[in-house]
């Protein structure tokens, strides 16, 4: 059997952050704003599973109300879903992401992002894509608002 699911998700900048996406540090002049630490990658890929086991959203298990989550670390949270995953009898077919931003230019931490995402879905880094794209200027992202990402994941029962 077959599990499909799809997540989006969009941050927007502030100052004094540090910019996580996929788990990994990136270098940038700004962070991105929210409860935990904000990051939109792993947000999508974790709204993601939990649309194709059907448990609704990230923030029906993390509410962004609750202090417990403040400056969560968001690789944990994808980790307290993906154990859920498991626990239903899934593994990962695969995942499909997509990081929407005008800078910070993503080619160099693409393939780290890849393989810790990789580790937090106990799969191998070949089941994971992750590219990334600009708005060529247009739109929130392309103002350098924030960033956006999309996510669509394949699980399949043991």
């Amino acid at each position: 059997m077959f599990r499909v699911g799809q997540g989006y998700d969009v941050h927007a900048f502030a100052e004094g952050r540090k910019l996580i996406l996929g788990g990994i540090e990136i270098p940038h002049d700004r962070g991105l704003l929210g409860h935990s630490d904000a990051d939109v990658l792993l947000h999508t890929i974790t709204d993601a599973a939990l649309g194709a086991i059907g448990e609704g959203d990230i923030g029906r298990h993390f509410p962004d109300t609750d202090p417990e989550w403040k400056d969560a670390d968001s690789a944990k949270l994808l980790q307290y879903i993906w154990k859920m995953v498991e626990e239903k009898g899934y593994v990962l077919g695969n995942v499909d992401a997509t990081i929407i931003a005008q800078r910070p230019k993503m080619a160099p931490y693409i393939e780290p992002i890849k393989n810790r995402i990789a580790e937090l879905l106990h799969a191998d880094p070949s089941q994971v894509n992750v590219k990334a794209t600009t708005t060529e200027k247009l739109g929130f992202t392309g103002r350098e608002e924030g960033i956006a990402s999309l996510a669509t994941i394949l699980l399949i029962k043991k």
